[in-house]
């Protein structure tokens, strides 16, 4: 599919996820919501992060169409989402997809950081990290793929230090738990 911004979303669209983010996202381009909608998702996703209830809601097919519609329609007020954010959480209700948001809301990155000339990263450390230190790896970032990156933070205490970084298909782990793991493995023989 060819956006009005000449972005293309061949492999995104692969998926049922990716489709989902491919409509989301031409809806937002058409109503010039593009900045509302990334900012609701971000939101969102850190909402689901941080909540077990939510997260749960989103997980699990037991609950019903209309009362997770009913559910997420009470949190669109509380987490300030857009209204089209907000229509497409309705949608994905309905028709029983709140388990694909995550991948929704992935998919929808990407597009939108491929309308801006980016690449996205995927970026999980063990501890939170402060704006020096992202913009430091912004930069490497760059340097290594040779154009913008829009970085998407993650904290995982169980890799105890270091990084693990994707970028569509590559991925850089430097985490302790891997080295750990790794060497533990080694001395198994």
């Amino acid at each position: 599919m060819e956006t009005s911004s000449g972005t293309t979303g061949g492999t995104i669209q692969a998926s049922l996820g990716g489709r989902y983010a491919t409509a989301l996202f031409g809806l937002a381009e058409q109503q010039g919501a593009l900045t509302a909608v990334e900012s609701s998702l971000r939101t969102l996703s850190a909402a689901i992060a941080e909540s077990d209830d939510l997260a749960a809601l989103v997980k699990s097919p037991l609950i019903g169409r209309d009362a997770a519609g009913r559910a997420l329609g009470a949190l669109v007020p509380v987490l300030d989402l857009d209204p089209l954010t907000a229509n497409f959480l309705g949608v994905l209700a309905q028709n029983r997809r709140l388990g694909d948001l995550p991948a929704i809301i992935r998919a929808f990155r990407d597009l939108a950081a491929r309308s801006r000339g980016e690449t996205s990263a995927e970026v999980v450390s063990a501890h939170p990290l402060d704006d020096l230190q992202v913009d430091a790896l912004r930069q490497q970032l760059r340097h290594r793929v040779g154009r913008e990156v829009a970085i998407d933070l993650k904290v995982d205490p169980t890799l105890l230090g270091g990084l693990i970084v994707r970028i569509g298909s590559q991925m850089i782990d430097s985490s302790i738990k891997t080295r750990l793991n790794t060497l533990a493995h080694a001395m198994k023989g």
